[in-house]
């Protein structure tokens, strides 16, 4: 997730009170008192909705590599609705609930750690890995009702923290770089027997179009254009089209057709549970649990602190309601076919055109509802063509390793270790191991053990237990 324009912008001044349907609208998102009006709202969530749309490309593209078509039928175009569908839903329930302009969607990040790390890698069935989504999204509902939520999130080390999510973008960034032409991938890395990684060959049509795309991802980023990844998605997947490196697409707007092969796999996943894969699937829950709990929060106090919403205690209102929000999303997505929702720093985009309330979200929601209507163009976009969004989104997240104290090494060498093994072991789960494994050990070295929250004992202890059990693994 990505941030382009972190200015606030001006103030709108107040408006006189509506009547009708509008004026019981301005009085339920308490526009009087956020100062704001229609006008604003509308184009504060036209403005998000712009920011954030690459996700409906991107995420379809990413767990088509875990969803295969093992049915008859193209999935891709059923992953794009699950994506808008639960988008829009997750959305609208941060707006009617907590009453903010916060938008969400699958998350970046999770999903390349449900397709690459928990399908392709360890083997788990997509049903199950859906399963494991929708677990996560219920327990998460109850630790927010009860509060714990919350004080997990103040147990883990600030530089867990930060390393999880500048590791997560190295990850987005080597996937977007790899793969292999031929297959619709970018090719700019490959597979070496002598070297293991290498650059790819670049007179590959498709790697020559994904260096393209990056070339306007990052020209329009550095121009600060609102939109600028979708902006680049399509222009990439334009040039493609028009030089005949892919087809075109065969309409532009159709009548959706519900994802059938996609909604209720979660529930049907239940049965694929089995004493053999009980353990992966109990660390993949957990994963999604963390990596979600940190993206949340973080984003909710970053936008939050734009908006102006931090109180003088620094805590943001109606935390709670927004996490329950958040919760809801990534259970309804998994119900749906996707990976955890989670709410989108892109939302700064639609607070810096002064967007105040949850109408704002509304209008994201009621965008992300109507974009089911353009499957045929979605579906049609390349994989080549995602490749500058999960750059440039890898490249914004990699700047958290700012609130690393690199001078401390019982920080340092547990969050460098973290971010290491992400992208090289092509897994999320396993840098975070390394991480909460190595932190408590070095603070201990230090004569700090103190310092170290019981909490992080407890998960450094459920990580090596993870990594007993695979070592007695048979086959392993």
């Amino acid at each position: 997730m990505s941030n382009f324009d972190a200015n606030s912008g001006s103030q709108p001044p107040k408006q006189p009170p509506a009547a009708g349907v509008l004026g019981n609208i301005a009085k339920f998102f308490k526009f009087a008192e956020y100062q704001t009006n229609f006008r604003t709202e509308v184009l504060a969530g036209v403005t998000t909705f712009m920011t954030m749309a690459y996700i409906l490309a991107v995420n379809p593209g990413i767990l088509s590599n875990a969803i295969f078509v093992r049915q008859p039928g193209d999935l891709l175009g059923e992953l794009v609705i699950a994506t808008a569908i639960s988008s829009a839903i997750g959305t609208l329930a941060m707006a009617l609930i907590a009453n903010y302009p916060f938008a969400l969607a699958p998350g970046m990040g999770l999903n390349a750690f449900f397709a690459f790390s928990v399908v392709l890698k360890l083997g788990i069935s997509w049903r199950v890995a859906l399963t494991a989504v929708l677990i996560e999204g219920l327990i998460v509902i109850a630790l927010t009702v009860s509060n714990i939520r919350s004080q997990i999130l103040t147990a883990i080390p600030e530089c867990l923290k930060q390393s999880t999510a500048a590791g997560i973008g190295l990850f987005l960034a080597y996937i977007a770089l790899a793969g292999d032409p031929v297959t619709g991938g970018a090719g700019i890395i490959v597979a070496d027997p002598v070297t293991k990684t290498a650059l790819g060959n670049f007179n590959q049509p498709q790697t020559l179009m994904a260096i393209a795309g990056i070339a306007i991802a990052s020209a329009l980023v550095a121009r600060r254009i609102k939109g600028a990844l979708l902006w680049a998605i399509l222009a990439t997947a334009l040039l493609g089209w028009i030089l005949g490196v892919s087809p075109w697409p065969n309409g532009i707007v159709a009548l959706p057709q519900m994802p059938v092969d996609l909604v209720g796999q979660a529930i049907i996943g239940l049965s694929g549970l089995t004493q053999s894969n009980f353990w992966d699937v109990l660390a993949v829950t957990f994963v999604f649990f963390f990596v979600d709990l940190f993206d949340t929060i973080g984003t909710l106090a970053g936008v939050g602190i734009q908006a102006g919403y931090i109180d003088k205690n620094g805590e943001l209102p109606r935390s709670k309601e927004a996490l329950l929000a958040d919760a809801l999303g990534t259970t309804i997505g998994a119900v749906l076919g996707t990976s955890c929702v989670t709410t989108y720093i892109e939302s700064a985009a639609g607070v810096s055109e002064g967007g105040r309330t949850g109408f704002t979200a509304v209008i994201v929601a009621v965008l992300f509802a109507l974009s089911v209507f353009f499957i045929p163009l979605l579906s049609a976009i390349p994989a080549y063509a995602t490749t500058p969004a999960l750059l440039i989104v890898g490249v914004l997240m990699a700047g958290n390793v700012r609130g690393i104290h690199w001078d401390d090494p019982a920080e340092s060498i547990p969050s460098f270790l973290t971010i290491l093994i992400m992208p090289l072991a092509f897994s999320i789960a396993e840098g975070l191991a390394i991480g909460f494994i190595t932190y408590p050990l070095l603070k201990t070295f230090q004569g700090k053990a103190h310092e170290v929250k019981p909490a992080v004992w407890i998960l450094a202890g459920v990580f090596v237990l993870r990594f007993v059990l695979m070592a007695l693994k048979p086959g392993t």
